[in-house]
């Protein structure tokens, strides 16, 4: 499996173990960065190209990293087709894939060891989406938002 990777300054370190890990796990790593630790630097610098990669199927999944995840995690789900969660718990990493079919997990840097860090991931790497018809139906309404019916121009008659 590919897998995209992307953190800023508050993610490197716990990236860039994570990277090693996947490594040695065999999958394939596309690192987005930040290629070192830059001070400062922008989570959707990394976040956005990493979002756009998963979501045009270049990486099956991606995981992002910054200081707390949520910045991460709004950056990543402004991208069409992307479904990204701030997640902390076991469940959620296997049950945010199985039912909703999340295809990046969002982790904070500076709140979670490497060994809960990679736990998480690899629960999420392992996890598939159930295809069940409720869910199917649920990820079509939430990709409807995707693409807004158009606003009409037309004066009110109000």
């Amino acid at each position: 499996m590919r897998v995209g990777v992307a953190s800023d300054h508050g993610g490197f370190a716990l990236k860039e173990v994570m990277v090693q890990g996947l490594r040695r796990a065999e999958f394939e790593v596309l690192d987005f960065g930040a290629k070192s630790l830059i001070p400062g630097d922008d989570y959707p610098d990394y976040v956005i190209p990493m979002a756009r990669a998963v979501a045009r199927k270049e990486a099956a999944r991606g995981v992002a990293i910054c200081g707390s995840g949520v910045g991460a995690c709004v950056a990543a789900n402004k991208v069409p087709g992307v479904r990204a969660a701030l997640i902390s718990d076991i469940f959620s990493a296997r049950q945010g894939v199985e039912d909703d079919d999340m295809n990046i997990i969002c982790l904070g840097g500076w709140l979670l060891d490497e060994k809960v860090a990679w736990q998480l991931i690899h629960t999420f790497l392992s996890a598939r989406f159930s295809d069940a018809p409720r869910h199917r139906r649920r990820l079509a309404k939430v990709a409807a938002l995707e693409h807004p019916e158009p606003v009409s121009h037309e004066p009110s008659s109000a």
